[in-house]
């Protein structure tokens, strides 16, 4: 059989309901009540789209970072993180990427999300004000509790690391 005309009949395709989850969200500044909320782009979108909310537009030139306000800030409740990531087409179109990606939103933090925007194209790139800058990934997240031993149990990988698996 070839995977390529090999196709799922519609009646077999489970449908899996979403988790969904309230999170309050405050609205920094009064003047950015234009811009659209944190908004999922489609059905299967696992991000949401975060606007960037700028006064004026921003020029970023080729290895230029710089801070970019969302005009947003919430409360996610405890357990949750957001991970803050590149948007792909910004990244593949302009060469824009986030330094610190994912970035990681914490439960208890209360201040205006922001992005740490870089150029890592050839050109210069203008960012507008309501531009799609960014996705925020709300995950549930647990607490690692450490477990001291004198060894670990053995693992086919072991200590190979760095390419190991190259052959």
């Amino acid at each position: 059989m070839k995977f390529s005309s090999f196709r799922l009949p519609p009646s077999s395709l489970m449908l899996v309901p979403m988790e969904e989850v309230q999170i309050p969200i405050r609205r920094v500044r009064r003047s950015n009540d234009s811009l659209t909320l944190p908004a999922y782009m489609t059905e299967g979108s696992a991000g949401m789209d975060l606007a960037a909310d700028l006064e004026a537009d921003v020029v970023l030139a080729p290895l230029e970072r710089t801070l970019i306000p969302t005009g947003i800030a919430v409360a996610l409740p405890p357990g949750f993180e957001a991970q803050i990531r590149p948007r792909s087409g910004l990244a593949l179109k302009k060469g824009i990427t986030l330094l610190n990606s994912p970035g990681t939103i914490d439960s208890d933090y209360r201040g205006e999300v922001q992005l740490i925007a870089i150029n890592l194209g050839k050109e210069p790139v203008v960012i507008r004000r309501g531009e799609r800058v960014a996705q925020m990934v709300v995950q549930q997240i647990c607490k690692a509790q450490w477990q001291e031993v004198s060894e670990l149990p053995s693992s086919r990988r072991q200590e190979g690391g760095f390419g190991h698996t190259d052959k």
